[in-house]
């Protein structure tokens, strides 16, 4: 299970730090937080969501304990 962690505004929408899910690759986790935190679709296509650490295509399998990061933009100076 891949253990997902909400940052900042995707946080606020599902209310979560962190939670294991058991989609098998990024695109499945995709669909499956935006149907589970209808309130996370709205700024999901805009958040960085980082695989260990590194952008990565929809179809890559999401390994047992992968990290997932779910990174809103963030405003700076």
């Amino acid at each position: 299970m891949a253990v997902v962690r909400y940052f900042a505004a995707a946080q606020e929408a599902t209310g979560l730090d962190t939670e294991r899910r058991d989609e098998t690759t990024l695109g499945a986790l995709r669909q499956a937080v935006t149907a589970a935190y209808p309130a996370l679709g709205g700024i999901l296509p805009r958040c960085a969501v980082l695989v260990a650490g590194s952008r990565v295509a929809d179809d890559t399998p999401l390994g047992a304990d992968e990290v997932v990061d779910v990174l809103p933009p963030f405003a700076g100076g």
